[in-house]
């Protein structure tokens, strides 16, 4: 997504996305990478990184680390565009802030990128829409970081969005450092990201591993931004489904079922 140079602040420039792929995925109980297993006869990242192109952004950071020449490799030989696609190997697994800095240290400034959508790559469902709805969001509100949201029944597992009574968005706070009030929640963190490049940088640098699993959590950055006066705002997503996670082999039956939905 190539449109016109950023002015005064306003996300209105070139896009970079950075997904992040380094996990090794444990839980998955398997020898291949995690976001290698096809959902819909096609590999979770490259349904990630298909969805991406759709929407127009033209240059893919994959940060990858678990096996990483395993999915460099087959993010090459699958990718429609991979020419538009850089690699940033992430050493050691501290965090989804981490991985976003170690993402973001290999877009150069001849790049001329002015912002960068952050998301993960065991996202199979994502669809080009809505990523291409986020963006028009985060542009329309000239906010410096915009986020996706989606009300839950049973939101165990995902950080919870904290507003006040206005509505403004305070902070993220993920499950294993939610209170019980807090867990009640229903509105929750999607996972997927808008920021003004410039202003990540800086937050980046700042992000602590003060939480209940000594990690540089990504999401820590609206506080951030808050502190910075940069506006925070978020979109709900429409169907919920399309940004369901990976984790485990039930969840990833969970998605093979709805595949049918979105790829035909």
């Amino acid at each position: 997504m190539d449109n016109s140079d950023n002015k005064d602040g306003k996300s209105d420039g070139r896009w970079a996305a950075i997904v992040l792929a380094a996990g090794a995925g444990k839980r998955m109980k398997s020898k291949l990478p995690k976001t290698l297993h096809p959902v819909g006869g096609r590999a979770m990242v490259l349904r990630v990184t298909d969805a991406l192109g759709r929407a127009g952004i033209g240059l893919t950071v994959l940060v990858v680390g678990h096996k990483a020449e395993l999915v460099r490799e087959a993010v090459l030989a699958g990718a429609g565009n991979p020419a538009g696609l850089l690699f940033a190997m992430q050493a050691y697994q501290l965090g989804t802030g981490d991985a976003a800095r170690t993402g973001l240290e290999v877009i150069e400034e001849d790049h001329m990128v002015t912002d960068v959508l952050v998301l993960n790559g065991d996202m199979p469902l994502i669809q080009p829409e809505t990523i291409a709805k986020l963006i028009g969001t985060h542009r329309e509100k000239e906010a410096g970081m915009t986020f996706l949201t989606a009300l839950l029944d049973d939101p165990f597992g995902y950080g919870r969005v904290l507003r006040d009574e206005a509505g403004n968005i305070i902070k993220i706070v993920e499950e294993p450092d939610a209170t019980a009030e807090q867990k009640a929640i229903r509105e929750v963190n999607a996972g997927v990201y808008c920021f003004q490049a410039a202003f990540l940088r800086e937050v980046l640098s700042e992000l602590r591993p003060a939480n209940a699993q000594s990690e540089f959590y990504l999401t820590d950055t609206v506080e951030l931004f808050n502190g910075r006066k940069r506006p925070v705002s978020s979109m709900a997503v429409a169907d919920p489904a399309e940004t369901m996670g990976v984790n485990d082999a039930d969840q990833l039956a969970a998605c093979e079922k709805l595949a049918a939905r979105y790829f035909g």
